[in-house]
């Protein structure tokens, strides 16, 4: 070969090595950027003065959560050179990647803390169990060192005082546009309890709410970031317009609760209590995520309050995020299954199925018990860091068997349930490849490894596909169903621990199809083109 056409192909492969993309661009690209708008045609004036101020308490949240996840995050920030770095650092609210175990992927970061930023770095178990505090396990404080080093609980209206105090005129603003009475109400109760730390009057308040057409959920709401107790609840943010249509299709199952409630495949004990009547099911557009909710994987259907009073009182509401489920179902599940299902059963991969699936996950939040049988308390006091891997695993397989449950009832007509298991399956190929670090990761592992131990699938090693029985299927649902009931209603923290520690993780021949998945360059999940702006504001 001549040294001319050495050199010809020495620069060819430079020209190619230039144009290829980063490893770090190829993770940002995992996340496929849609636009998050709806048509706001329907609202009035006033609700559209009101839109820009929720933006900005949104935005309030957003800032507060970055705190929470991380700490400062211009310092961080201010270290990452590249612009797909920094677009992954925003996606994951800190250097370390969510839907990869928390792997830090910014030089200089070790792993992340699993008690987040609510506790100090350097904190054990042990001194927290020693330190005396009577509000140390409130979801609304934070744990911070002294000047002496002793550990000391602060509340969020003081550790955040200044940005809670501006959330809260700024809703009290909104509150004044609002026509709507239940909207005003909890926007004015909402602002109070950001600066008195007392939220379950503004989630009753919320629960009452049902002719609006905009909705905001802000403030502290999920525990999943602290992974070390899951007692402090994280600050997010969304705003939401309703679906008129499809809300109305759906408001008739939430009269149905207390009757699911008692069809449920466990002992009487199990489902002593009755869920609230007064659950609302409702369609959304969702416009706007912040905080929690916005961070690594994005959520596509709401079940709140989480408080347990509230809902043995008032039942929850159950919202369903319409164009962001659409969205993951047409770029993501259909591309998956063409790949990992087997070919006769891809016909069952249906958005209205995936649609149901996801629904009856968010009501079946509100069945089985909130207190153990055995006075251990509540089952999220009971269970601690276990309680919501295993509330995930329930509400996954609650939400299937109400769906059959339904359709038996003649409330689901024309219903082809190999639809919901194969889309039900499906869907666990997409959620698993957010990772098993979360507690929705390892409620997906769980529910995996029982069906398979239970031959409701079974996967074709020629063709890589995975076949669904439908009739091992239904049994492995009933069963697994009652066992988790089960291990909630006992309180039983050192078998769940078990069972996520046996089965909370991705095995290999599964890691093996999902790199299937990923050689295909199927997003792994969706990312927003958000803001007023998106709405002509």
């Amino acid at each position: 070969m001549t040294l001319r056409n050495i050199l010809l192909i020495t620069l060819s492969l430079l020209v190619i090595g230039g144009c290829k993309k980063s490893q770090m661009q190829e993770k940002v690209d995992e996340f496929v950027m849609v636009d998050l708008t709806t048509n706001i045609n329907h609202l009035s004036e006033k609700e559209k003065q009101m839109l820009p101020l929720l933006f900005e308490v949104a935005q309030i949240m957003d800032d507060i959560f970055w705190i929470q996840a991380f700490g400062n995050k211009d310092e961080l920030l201010n270290t990452v050179k590249d612009d797909a770095t920094k677009a992954f650092v925003y996606l994951n609210y800190g250097p370390w990647e969510r839907l990869n175990n928390n792997t830090p992927f910014v030089k200089g970061f070790g792993e992340k803390p699993i008690g987040a930023n609510f506790y100090p770095a350097d904190m054990t178990r042990e001194e927290f169990e020693s330190f005396e505090s009577d509000s140390k396990t409130s979801q609304y404080t934070v744990i911070r060192r002294k000047g002496d080093g002793s550990l000391e609980s602060i509340p969020y209206s003081v550790a955040y005082k200044e940005q809670h105090d501006r959330a809260a005129n700024l809703l009290r603003k909104a509150a004044e546009l609002a026509e709507d009475e239940g909207l005003k109400n909890y926007l004015n109760l909402r602002a109070e309890a950001l600066v008195t730390d007392e939220y379950q009057p503004s989630d009753m308040a919320w629960m009452d709410m049902k002719t609006n057409n905009i909705d905001f959920i802000c403030g502290p709401i999920e525990n999943y970031e602290d992974m070390l107790f899951n007692y402090k609840s994280a600050h997010e943010a969304y705003i939401l317009v309703k679906d008129l249509e499809w809300s109305q299709k759906l408001h008739r199952f939430a009269a149905l609760l207390p009757k699911l409630q008692e069809s449920l495949p466990v002992a009487p004990e199990y489902k002593v209590e009755v869920p609230g009547s007064d659950s609302d099911l409702a369609v959304y557009d969702a416009v706007f995520y912040a905080g929690d909710c916005n961070a690594g994987s994005k959520t596509i259907a709401i079940n709140l309050p989480n408080d347990p009073e509230v809902h043995i009182k008032k039942g929850s509401r159950k919202l369903q995020l319409k164009n962001s489920m659409k969205y993951k179902f047409d770029k993501i599940l259909v591309p998956i299954s063409n790949i990992l299902i087997d070919a006769d059963q891809r016909k069952h991969v249906k958005f209205d199925a995936f649609f149901e699936n996801t629904m009856f996950h968010e009501v079946a939040h509100g069945l089985g018990i909130k207190n153990t049988i055995n006075g251990k308390g509540t089952v999220r006091d009971a269970l601690m860091e276990t309680y919501s891997p295993i509330e995930e695993a329930k509400a996954d397989i609650l939400g299937l068997y109400m769906v059959a449950k339904l359709a038996e009832m003649g409330e689901l007509t024309e219903k082809d349930l190999m639809d919901n298991y194969v889309t039900f399956i499906a869907g666990i190929f997409r959620s698993v490849r957010f990772g098993a670090a979360s507690a929705h990761g390892k409620a997906n592992m769980m529910r995996f490894y029982y069906f398979e131990e239970k031959g409701a699938f079974t996967r074709n090693p020629e063709t890589g596909t995975y076949k669904i029985d439908f009739d091992k299927m239904t049994a492995a649902m009933n069963s697994l169903g009652a066992e988790v009931l089960k291990l909630q209603g006992d309180g039983n923290y050192q078998a769940i621990k078990q069972l996520l520690e046996e089965t909370g993780y991705i095995r290999e021949g599964l890691q093996a199809d999902l790199n299937r998945i990923s050689e295909a360059n199927i997003p792994r999940d969706i990312r927003f083109n958000q803001g007023p702006t998106m709405l002509e504001l």
